[in-house]
C-alpha cells in the first residue's frame, strides 16, 4: 500500500465524514445549516451510491458527505479514499452498525491500495481514524491485499522459486512445517503431471506444501494453481491472450492468502496447503499436443491442448491432498476463459460435489458481500473429455469448456471427499472504486467466512 489507510490516534487535523445512504439524505439535509443545504444543493448532491461532496468551512474543507449504497458491503466505501483529499484524515461521525463499521475498514483499506513496487504512487489515500483496530477485518484486509501484491508481480520476481519463498517465510511466522518436492524429485515422488508441464522452463517445477494445525484438528486442505507464467506452451497463445499471464497464478495466491488467514485467526484446523507452481514455457523438451503423460493416480492424460495445463498439475496436487482424507477440500484456480463467458470477470464460478458445502460458501458469500455463482458437474459432458488412446483428455471440445475442466479435476478427487472448485479470474481490468485495476481477490472472504463458522462458531 502506499501509505497506512488508518489512523489510530487524533489530530487536529481529523474532518468529520457523514455517511449517508441516499433514503437517509434528505432527512439529514434538513438539520444542517442553511448554507450547508444550498451548497450541495447547487452541486446537485444526494448521497447517491459511490458520490462523495466536501463542505465549506472557514479554513476550507470543514467535513465531507459520503454516498453509499449497502452499509454492509466494503465497496460501498471504496471511493472514500482516493476520492477525498490526498492524504487527509477523517472520523466517521454517522452512526454505523458493528458490521456495518467494520465494512466501512475492509472498504477503506481495499480503496486505499496501490501497487507500488516499481512505480512510486503519485497521491497519498485519505486516512480514517479507528477508536480501535479489529484483528479480523485487518486480516481479511492483509489477505486480500496478499492476493493483489502476489499477482501484480511480474513473474521475473514471482516464478515457482520465489512463490516457494513466500510460503516458507508465511509458514515461519506461524510455525508451519513447508517441504517442496522440486525438478526431478517430482518424478521420483509420483508427481509427474507437474514436472511434465513444468519441465520445459529455466526454472524447475515444484510442489509446495504447507501443514499446520494440532494432528488431531478437523483436517482442511486449500490447492492453488501456481502457473506462475503461461505462455499456452506449444499450443501458444497470442499476444493479447499471453499479456497479463503473471497473473495464471491467482489461484495459488488465493490459496496462500486463505491459508495464512486461517493461521493468523488461529481456527481450529489441520492445514494442508499445496501449490504446484510451474511456468508453462515452450522449449526443446516441452509437453506436446497429443503426448500421453502419467499422473499420480496412474490416470492416463492424452494432451489435446498444451494451454490447458492448469488442469494438467491440479490432478496430481489434488490426489495428493485427497489422500489425507480432508473433512474440506478447496481449490482454487485462473482456470478458463469459458467461465469468465459464462458469468463475466467478477463473478467467481464454484464448482462442487458436496451440496451442504456448496452451499455453505454460497450463503457465507452472500452475507459477506463477496459473491460467487454455482454451476452444475454435469457428469454427460465427460464424453468431450474422451481420449481413444489413453484414460481421458485434457481437453477437446470448445463446449462447456468450465464445466469440462471441472470434470477433469473431479476425476483426481478421491470418492467420498467433499470438494469445491473455484474458477476465479483474480484480476481487475480497469480501475473502479475499492478495485484497482490489477489483482483482485474473489470470493475469498467468503471462503473464509465459510470455514470460520463452520470450524469456530
Amino acid at each position: 500500500m502506499t501509505a497506512p489507510a488508518f489512523l489510530d490516534a487524533r489530530t487536529d487535523q481529523v474532518r468529520p465524514l457523514h455517511v449517508l445512504q441516499r433514503e437517509q439524505f434528505g432527512a439529514w439535509c434538513a438539520q444542517q445549516a442553511p448554507a450547508v443545504a444550498a451548497w450541495l444543493q447547487a452541486q446537485g448532491f444526494g448521497a447517491a451510491p459511490g458520490t462523495l461532496a466536501l463542505l465549506p468551512g472557514d479554513d476550507g474543507v470543514a467535513g465531507a458527505v459520503l454516498g453509499i449504497a449497502d452499509a454492509g458491503d466494503p465497496l460501498s466505501y471504496g471511493h472514500a479514499p482516493m476520492g477525498l483529499p490526498s492524504g487527509s484524515a477523517w472520523e466517521v461521525v454517522s452512526e454505523l452498525s458493528a458490521d456495518a463499521r467494520a465494512a466501512l475498514e475492509l472498504g477503506w483499506g481495499l480503496g486505499a491500495y496501490r501497487f507500488d513496487r516499481y512505480k512510486t504512487a503519485t497521491r497519498a489515500p485519505a486516512r480514517l481514524l479507528r477508536a480501535a483496530a479489529d484483528a479480523r477485518t485487518d486480516d481479511l484486509l492483509a489477505a486480500c491485499l496478499r492476493v493483489r501484491d502476489l499477482v501484480n508481480t511480474p513473474t521475473e520476481d514471482m516464478g515457482p522459486d520465489e512463490l516457494e519463498a513466500v510460503v516458507r517465510r508465511i509458514g515461519a511466522e506461524h510455525g508451519a512445517q513447508v517441504e517442496a518436492v522440486t525438478g526431478d524429485a517430482l518424478l521420483e515422488r509420483n508427481f509427474p503431471a507437474i514436472h511434465a508441464v513444468g519441465r520445459a522452463s529455466h526454472r524447475a517445477p515444484r510442489l509446495i506444501a504447507l501443514r499446520w494445525g494440532a494432528e488431531d484438528a478437523p483436517k482442511v486442505s486449500l490447492v492453488g494453481k501456481g502457473v506462475c507464467f503461461d505462455t499456452g506452451g506449444l499450443d501458444l497463445k497470442p499476444a493479447d491472450g499471453m499479456r497479463n499471464m503473471k497473473k495464471d497464478m491467482g489461484g495459488a495466491a488465493h490459496a496462500i492468502a486463505l491459508a495464512e488467514l486461517v493461521m493468523r485467526q488461529r481456527l481450529p484446523v489441520r492445514l494442508t496447503l499445496l501449490v504446484p507452481a510451474v511456468e508453462n514455457a515452450v522449449g526443446p523438451n516441452a509437453f506436446r499436443p497429443g503426448e500421453i503423460i502419467a499422473t499420480r493416480t496412474g490416470v492416463s492424460v492424452e494432451i489435446d491442448n498444451t494451454d490447458a495445463e492448469g488442469r494438467v498439475i491440479l490432478g496430481d496436487a489434488l490426489a495428493h491432498a485427497g489422500e489425507d482424507k480432508p473433512e474440506v477440500l478447496l481449490d482454487f484456480a485462473t482456470l478458463t476463459g469459458a467461465a469468465r463467458i459464462a458469468l463475466g470477470p467478477e463473478l467467481p464460478v464454484l464448482f462442487s460435489n458436496d451440496d451442504t458445502l456448496a452451499n455453505a460458501w454460497l450463503a457465507a458469500g452472500e452475507r459477506t458481500r463477496d459473491p460467487l455463482w454455482r454451476l452444475p458437474l454435469w457428469r454427460p459432458y465427460l464424453r468431450y473429455l474422451t481420449s481413444h488412446v489413453a484414460d481421458l483428455a485434457n481437453a477437446g471440445s470448445r463446449m462447456a469448456g468450465a464445466v469440462t475442466a471441472a470434470l477433469y479435476l473431479e476425476r483426481f478427487v478421491p470418492a467420498g471427499t467433499p470438494w469445491a472448485h473455484l474458477d476465479v479470474y483474480a484480476w481487475n481490468d480497469s480501475d473502479r472504486p475499492g478495485r484497482p485495476a490489477g489483482g483482485e481477490a474473489m470470493a475469498l472472504r467468503a471462503a473464509f467466512e465459510m470455514l470460520r463458522s463452520r470450524y469456530a462458531g
